[in-house]
């Protein structure tokens, strides 16, 4: 599998769950209705070992470690428990930390990230919908907010990329924000999360990311598909990856396995599969960005 491409993930997350604060995993959290009521399987302990074993015979050339929703009012505190991890493991090779960019303190939030060489970007996710089950985000207007919009400025200050997590009804909002701010690299996560799967949902998801594409400092992680899809398959992701694809092109589209949260619908192995038999027809250079060296250029790795 793979003709011998070592894997970079740019997307996947530790949790230890008897020992970090993570409210959104508590047993009487409300939680977004996109995890096939399996969540529950995610409060458990996932930490390096795991993260091996789920791989199994994949080579993991890099990885990138995505903030895991700790607890909000603690921003910095998984940072300095991956900083404790990587002294003595080696591992993650780098992460996206957590920041409310709206926050008054947001500066000092940035700062105290940047510190730790490891940090390549922030994600704060903005998830609104007018269904409330649908909503991760607290409030719908941060992506338009100016205390919001000053905080990412200071992006750029600290040299840090930015993960957007959001509804493709939401990318024209994202749209003006790469606008506003050419030098900062935006990295849609989860393929721009096509959690509706009908024709007229598709089609409305695909023309948002074909907009969105336009912006030359926007990226996009191909990752999270088995969201609200009780049925995943490599056939009922072809669709969506290779529509990615289309919009974003070789150079600005990457894999990425959301582990743990994705083995809630299929396996490391299954999952790579998958995009190895989908891109079977692309040339091996092509290949190689997809799996390895556009990881490594957009987290600077």
């Amino acid at each position: 599998m793979l003709d011998g491409i070592d894997i970079v993930d740019p997307h996947f997350h530790l949790i230890d769950f008897h020992n970090n604060p993570y409210p959104w995993l508590a047993v009487d959290a409300t939680r977004p209705n996109i995890f096939g009521g399996r969540d529950s399987e995610l409060r458990h302990v996932f930490l390096e070992p795991d993260y091996r074993r789920a791989a199994g015979n994949l080579t993991i050339k890099k990885a990138v470690h995505i903030q895991a929703n700790w607890d909000p009012s603690d921003p910095v505190g998984e940072t300095k428990w991956l900083a404790e991890r990587i002294a003595r493991n080696g591992f993650p090779t780098a992460a996206v930390a957590f920041a409310n960019l709206a926050s008054p303190h947001v500066g000092d939030i940035l700062a105290a990230h940047a510190a730790h060489g490891f940090v390549r970007g922030i994600r704060h996710i903005v998830n609104w919908d007018d269904e409330p089950t649908l909503r991760f985000s607290d409030r719908p207007d941060y992506l338009t907010n100016e205390d919001w919009l000053s905080g990412f400025a200071l992006l750029e200050c600290f040299g840090l990329s930015f993960d957007a997590q959001l509804y493709h009804h939401q990318m024209d909002q994202l749209m003006a924000v790469a606008a506003k701010y050419p030098s900062v690299q935006i990295i849609i996560n989860h393929t721009g999360m096509p959690i509706h799967r009908d024709p007229q949902a598709i089609i409305a998801w695909s023309s948002s990311l074909a907009r969105i594409a336009e912006a030359p400092n926007v990226a996009i992680k191909i990752s999270g598909l088995g969201l609200a899809n009780p049925d995943w398959s490599a056939d009922s992701i072809r669709p969506l990856v290779l529509t990615a694809i289309e919009h974003f092109g070789i150079d600005r589209a990457m894999f990425a396995s959301n582990f743990p949260v994705e083995g809630l619908f299929t396996t490391f192995g299954q999952l790579y599969a998958a995009f190895d038999a989908i891109t079977k027809d692309f040339i091996h250079e092509e290949r190689v960005k997809l799996f390895q060296t556009n990881a490594e250029r957009l987290y600077c790795i």
